[in-house]
C-alpha cells in the first residue's frame, strides 16, 4: 500500500521556530512524485502563513536526499500537456521555497540527482554529508535537464553548470562546494551538527532583517544593476526603520550585545 499523500512529507518543529521537512519515500530514493509535489506544496505554504517560523530544514528519509522526477510516473502515460503541467507544479514548488520569509537550508544526507539537484540548488544554503553526490542525469536518458538548469545556473558559474547539464556526470560533495552548490561539508556524523551550527548563527539575527534581505537578495539577481542599487537602498533605508536595526546599531555604539526580543 502506497503511503498517504501526507506521509510523503513529515514535519516537525522545535520551540525555536526550525521546521524540518522531510522527504519520506525511502524505497524510491524519495523521488518527486506528483503526490509528493502537491505534499511540499501544502508543507510550504503553510510555512509561509506562519510569522513565528524562523528557520526550515529540508532533509530527506533513507539513504538518498531525492532522485528526481518519478520517472514511472512519467512514463505511465506521455502527453505534452501532462509534461507541462507537472514541470509547472514542480516549478511551483521550487519558487515558494525561494519566496519564504526565511532561510531554507538543505540537509543532504545522500545522492541528488536531477530535479533532486535542483532542490538542492533552489534552498538558499546547504549543507551535504562528505559522501553525498550530485548530478543532473536527464541527458543520459535523453531528456537535457531543463528545468533543473535554471536553478544549477544560478548556484555555479556558467561552464562547470553547462558541464554537469551536458555530461550527466556525478560531482562529489567537495566538488558541489567549491562549485557553489553547497555551502558545507561534514563527515556522516557530523552532519547534524554542522546544520544545527548554521541554523543557530540564522537564529542569532532578528526575523525581519532576514526575511527583507532574502527577498531582495534574489529580486535583485534579476535586475540590471542600476535598478538593483535602486532596489537595495530602498530594501536597506527601510530595514534601517525597523526596531531591530535600531536597536543593533545602538547597541554597537554602547558596545553592548543588542536586546533582540
Amino acid at each position: 500500500m502506497s503511503p498517504s499523500t501526507e506521509a510523503l512529507v513529515l514535519s516537525s518543529r522545535d520551540a525555536r521556530g526550525v521546521v524540518t521537512l522531510t522527504l519520506n519515500r525511502p524505497d524510491a530514493f524519495n523521488a518527486l512524485s506528483e503526490a509528493m509535489l502537491t505534499s511540499l506544496q501544502i508543507a510550504l505554504d503553510a510555512i509561509a502563513t506562519d510569522n513565528t517560523v524562523r528557520v526550515v530544514v529540508l532533509a530527506a528519509a533513507g539513504k538518498a536526499f531525492c532522485a528526481g522526477h518519478d520517472l514511472k510516473e512519467m512514463r505511465a502515460a506521455p502527453s505534452q500537456d501532462y509534461y507541462l503541467n507537472l514541470f509547472a507544479q514542480c516549478g511551483r514548488v521550487m519558487l515558494s521555497i525561494q519566496r519564504l520569509a526565511v532561510p531554507v537550508v538543505a540537509r543532504v544526507q545522500g545522492i541528488a540527482t536531477a530535479a533532486g539537484c535542483q532542490l538542492v540548488a533552489m534552498c538558499d544554503l546547504a549543507v551535504a554529508v562528505s559522501t553525498a553526490r550530485f548530478a543532473v542525469s536527464g541527458v543520459n536518458l535523453g531528456l537535457f535537464c531543463s528545468t533543473p538548469s535554471v536553478a544549477l545556473s544560478r548556484n555555479l558559474g556558467r561552464k562547470a553548470a553547462f558541464e554537469m547539464l551536458v555530461t550527466g556526470e556525478f560531482i562529489d560533495a567537495e566538488q558541489a562546494q567549491r562549485q557553489g552548490l553547497v555551502n558545507r561539508v561534514a563527515k556522516p556524523a557530523l552532519l547534524d551538527l554542522e546544520v544545527a551550527r548554521l541554523v543557530d548563527s540564522i537564529l542569532s539575527k532578528p526575523r525581519v532583517a532576514l526575511a527583507m534581505g532574502k527577498a531582495l537578495f534574489y529580486r535583485q539577481l534579476e535586475e540590471g544593476i542600476e535598478a538593483a542599487y535602486q532596489d537595495a537602498a530602498q530594501t536597506m533605508a527601510c530595514n534601517m526603520m525597523d526596531d531591530a536595526a535600531l536597536e543593533g546599531v545602538q547597541a554597537f555604539i554602547d558596545k553592548r550585545p543588542p536586546r533582540w526580543d
